[in-house]
């Protein structure tokens, strides 16, 4: 664990908003470089006990991607600062703001010389990460960044000029608000952080690899929660969705053939009982906008697309956010073996494939019976198990390693009868 360093910082002016509540001289809002606009905010908890009741936090930025029992930690008393750096588009609504390359900076009085930079899962905005993983890195000292990527919402493709340039820009999002949350922390507490961290599910699991790929000086290390593959040359998203979609409609209505043809695009057996919310909630739409944002130009059935035969260009599209496994630095990755959106054979098997053939840090925990979200274990407890408690062991053995105890070697994480699933994971 790293020592707690005294605090320190400039004597900055804080604006205090409603409803918060702090001792004076107890928290200090230095300045976020490159911001064009923030507003700082002294509160007595950090975590989202608190900032609920404050209006600190967006609720639904978070909803459903954890499970009701995930345990919540104290309160972490310190200063908030929300605001965002210049931009044109304007997907972002919260704080009636309507502007994108929104952040939140959160910087705990008490801190353990440490920073966790997340992106947000989806298309989401700067609060997603609040529960799953603010609470907890907040608790540990950490201070704490996100950013809602440049672009939020079912039409974020309507950011850029080009094909691609939506996802581009999360990549510049995050290192903006790196680079800008390190020198921010040095002024509030008088010294850069000795360690920077970033974390993130989903999309933002997709952001902590690619950064430790393309920006690997920025950290020291990463904790991905099942992140997006992209890659050019396949698989990725356009491969197996519109093979789910096409299918779907006969499988549920008895087909063998089309159940058939739903497993060889990788969607795991015992993993049927989901399709059905699956294909109501995520499939279609997940396919639709992002095949819009890069391929524009398709004026087919989603159902029908086929991704091996587009034109080049498409292709050139998806290479600028390809992944490749050259880790700069350590990466711990967590992925449900029962994931119905991002199956994990098409998806972090064949990243760990990548990063084990070029020698990269890497472990990968394969979580039996996990899924994408982990509010659905609240609804089969008996048949899932989330994951967040895995990631908080998965942080916990980041930070370990990077104090040079190896973490277990990678492995199926079984799904452990007699203990809390909601609480617990061993890796």
């Amino acid at each position: 664990m790293l020592p707690k360093l005294a605090l320190a910082g400039a004597l900055l002016a804080t604006v205090l908003l409603p409803g918060t509540a702090a001792a004076a001289g107890d928290c200090v809002a230095p300045h976020v470089p490159g911001a064009a606009k923030q507003v700082s905010a002294c509160l007595a908890d950090l975590t989202t006990t608190g900032t609920v009741a404050t209006g600190h936090t967006v609720p639904a930025d978070w909803a459903g991607l954890t499970s009701a029992g995930l345990p919540r930690p104290g309160a972490v008393p310190g200063t908030q600062i929300d605001g965002y750096f210049p931009d044109s588009s304007t997907t972002n609504k919260n704080h009636g703001w309507q502007h994108d390359s929104q952040f939140v900076l959160r910087l705990p009085q008490h801190w353990n010389g440490g920073l966790v930079v997340a992106g947000s899962p989806g298309n989401r905005a700067q609060y997603a990460n609040d529960r799953a993983i603010a609470d907890h890195v907040l608790a540990a000292g950490y201070a704490y960044a996100a950013t809602d990527k440049g672009n939020t919402g079912v039409d974020f493709f309507t950011d850029g000029k080009r094909p691609g340039d939506a996802v581009a820009e999360w990549h510049h999002r995050v290192t903006q608000l790196t680079v800008a949350a390190k020198l921010a922390v040095a002024q509030r507490y008088g010294k850069f952080p000795q360690r920077t961290l970033m974390a993130g599910i989903s999309n933002g699991g997709y952001l902590v690899r690619w950064q430790l790929e393309n920006r690997a000086w920025l950290y020291d290390g990463g904790v991905d929660w099942e992140g997006t593959h992209w890659t050019e040359d396949r698989p990725n998203l356009f491969t197996f969705l519109p093979v789910v979609i096409r299918n779907y409609p006969a499988y549920s209505a008895g087909s063998e053939a089309a159940h058939q043809a739903i497993l060889d695009a990788g969607f795991a057996p015992g993993s049927e009982f989901l399709w059905p919310y699956h294909d109501q909630v995520y499939w279609g739409l997940t396919q639709r906008i992002y095949r819009t944002e890069f391929d524009p130009d398709y004026a087919g059935s989603d159902a029908e697309y086929d991704y091996a035969s587009r034109p080049q260009r498409v292709h050139r599209a998806v290479e600028r956010v390809s992944l490749t496994g050259r880790l700069g630095k350590p990466l711990i990755t967590l992925h449900g073996t029962l994931d119905a959106l991002l199956p994990i054979s098409r998806d972090s098997d064949v990243y760990a494939d990548a990063a084990k053939k070029n020698n990269a840090p890497h472990r990968y925990y394969r979580i039996a019976d996990g899924t994408h979200a982990d509010a659905l274990y609240d609804v089969y407890p008996d048949r899932l198990r989330p994951i967040g408690p895995c990631f908080l062991s998965a942080f916990e053995a980041m930070g370990d390693w990077l104090d040079g105890h190896r973490p277990p070697p990678s492995r199926t994480v079984p799904r452990t009868p007699g203990v809390d699933l909601a609480t617990t994971c061993e890796l």
